[in-house]
């Protein structure tokens, strides 16, 4: 019954993400940029298949992200407006297992929209260096997959902000926290020089509290078509678990002490 209640809310939100006409501008606008990076590859102005890489790659990642916040902070709010939370709740799901589902769609939806746009890339970079595409193909495909866990983790914490604050204010969250998680090493490195004891601490334990969103970042190195260690995708891959994890417990502990009458 648990895993039956989590994947029949999963589903119904991954629905009505898909039916969301935002999901399908995005994925055009991705295509459009895509093709307008293809078509400058292919002018003088010395664009290399390593700008193409680079570009659609921040472009996919931009749109992710604005799928993961946009969307993310609005699932339990959305449910709550409608009214359609409390039926849910009257039936044997638990609010655990409704924000699990609701985790599960949304990453499934945003899985499948940069699945897309990374097809569109590779084929982009087949049409610009025909014969010679497949020696970066694995490093494009690792560079995706990094991507979809950070915004797997993103997901995850859009839902513990929406779960105690409006749907504008988590958005604000998730992306603040999503930028601040990109300059983990700046912190760092900003907390080890600091002229000031308490100045420095608290950089060091906002690096550490927040995400390292930087971690997954491997645009330079796939866009150089240099191969991705196994060892990297394999941290990676347990922190963004570990992370989101954790976000998911917190989410529905304050989710299960919130009043929604």
């Amino acid at each position: 019954m648990t895993s039956s209640a989590t994947i029949s809310v999963a589903r119904n939100a991954f629905r009505e993400a898909i039916r969301d006409r935002v999901l399908f501008s995005l994925v055009f606008f991705a295509v459009l940029m895509v093709g307008a990076a293809v078509l400058f590859s292919q002018m003088s102005f010395g664009i290399s298949a390593q700008s193409l890489v680079n570009f659609s790659l921040a472009a996919i990642t931009a749109l992710g992200v604005i799928l993961a916040v946009f969307l993310g902070n609005q699932l339990v709010a959305k449910e709550i407006e409608r009214r359609t939370l409390y039926t849910l709740l009257a039936h044997p799901v638990r609010r655990g297992q409704f924000l699990l589902g609701k985790f599960a769609g949304l990453a499934a939806t945003v899985a499948v929209n940069c699945g897309l746009m990374g097809v569109t890339l590779l084929l982009a970079l087949a049409y610009v260096l025909p014969g010679h595409w497949a020696a970066g193909e694995a490093a494009v495909i690792a560079a995706l997959y990094l991507i979809l866990l950070a915004l797997a983790v993103l997901i995850a914490i859009a839902l513990l902000f929406s779960c105690f604050a409006s749907p504008v204010m988590a958005a604000l969250f998730s992306l603040a926290v999503f930028i601040i998680g990109n300059f983990d090493q700046n912190l760092r490195r900003l907390g080890s020089t600091a002229h000031s004891w308490l100045g420095g601490h608290a950089a060091i334990l906002v690096a550490d509290v927040l995400p390292n969103f930087g971690g997954f970042n491997v645009a330079a190195a796939a866009a150089h078509f240099q191969p991705i260690a196994w060892r990297l995708l394999g941290w990676d891959t347990l922190y963004a678990i570990v992370y989101a994890g954790v976000a998911l417990v917190l989410a529905t502990a304050v989710f299960a002490g919130r009043d929604l009458k």
